[in-house]
């Protein structure tokens, strides 16, 4: 209760977390990486772990919006370091009683977008559903990093949890409408390789002439435009069960054969939405550039953008 004035909070972290950390380090940890907020995990830890070994360094990460950074350093409460940010559980415009600033060699500060974003990466990568402030922690000690020595021991506490997130850093809307460029989308894709052509077919070409274009240009999925509209396409799977039962079918025209047209998505749509349309059925969808120009993404478009 009032864990922000209420000296329970660090004496908890002076009694349990900062011996753990010493026992299960062997005492070897040279730094702790905090992100404050009440300021109970940074000063009871950081102060058990001192009394433990003078030399460790206790670094905290900040929020810009925060004014701990500022005060911890001049001793200046600057209301004018104060200002909305999105970042939850670190930062403060006001002084908790938790802090003993003494016990805090370093602060650094983390915008809202490297804290999302790697919070993220820490999710994807490393399979720890961790929330905020934790992405912001191991964001700050990355811009820290050159003063780190090879065999430093860094100790980061990874504060809350990604559930409380779910609707937020983990959803790509979200992210997208903050302008945070973690999210790979269909626009992404096409500027990619924006300079390669689209490969499309009219409907009055022969299926023979389909069948060529694949092959010269190594692809199974072909859009069929006519007047620059979508009316149909034709996969490679699909013309080999039909060609397999009827092999005059490669002197027809195209539109005698032709599939249901792929379905066309928006530019801003998210590569991992992209699933609801391409399935075993459905190997691509269609979209449009700003100019009007029609580009196709394929499955194997997709595997290429989440794998780098």
């Amino acid at each position: 209760m009032n864990q922000y004035d209420n000296l329970a909070n660090r004496d908890a972290h002076y009694e349990q977390t900062g011996p753990e950390i010493w026992e299960q380090t062997d005492g070897k940890v040279t730094h702790l990486v905090v992100a404050t907020g009440t300021g109970g995990t940074v000063t009871g830890a950081g102060k058990y772990l001192k009394e433990k070994n003078p030399s460790i360094q206790v670094w905290a990460i900040d929020s810009y919006g925060s004014l701990l950074k500022k005060y911890h350093e001049t001793g200046v409460l600057d209301m004018s370091e104060v200002y909305p940010y999105i970042t939850e559980g670190i930062g403060e415009d006001f002084v908790p009683q938790n802090y003993d600033m003494s016990v805090i060699d370093k602060f650094e500060k983390v915008t809202d977008k490297d804290g999302a974003v790697m919070a993220r990466r820490i999710t994807k990568e490393e399979g720890i559903f961790v929330g905020y402030s934790a992405g912001s922690a191991v964001s700050g000690l990355l811009q820290l990093k050159d003063e780190l020595k090879p065999d430093d021991v860094v100790v980061v506490i990874f504060h809350d949890h990604g559930s409380r997130y779910v609707g937020k850093v983990y959803n790509d809307q979200w992210m997208m409408e903050r302008g945070f460029p973690d999210v790979k989308t269909v626009k992404d894709v096409v500027n990619s390789r924006r300079n390669v052509p689209l490969v499309s077919l009219n409907p009055d070409e022969k299926v023979s002439e389909a069948i060529g274009k694949m092959r010269k240009f190594d692809i199974e999925h072909i859009p069929v435009l006519q007047h620059n509209e979508v009316v149909g396409a034709i996969s490679e799977s699909g013309l080999f069960s039909r060609l397999i039962d009827q092999p005059e079918l490669k002197d027809a025209a195209v539109k005698a054969v032709m599939q249901t047209a792929f379905p066309v998505v928006g530019l801003e749509t998210p590569i991992e939405k992209l699933t609801i349309y391409i399935n075993k059925e459905n190997g691509a969808v269609l979209t449009k550039d700003e100019s009007g120009n029609h580009h196709i993404v394929t499955k194997y478009d997709i595997i290429q953008a989440l794998g780098k």
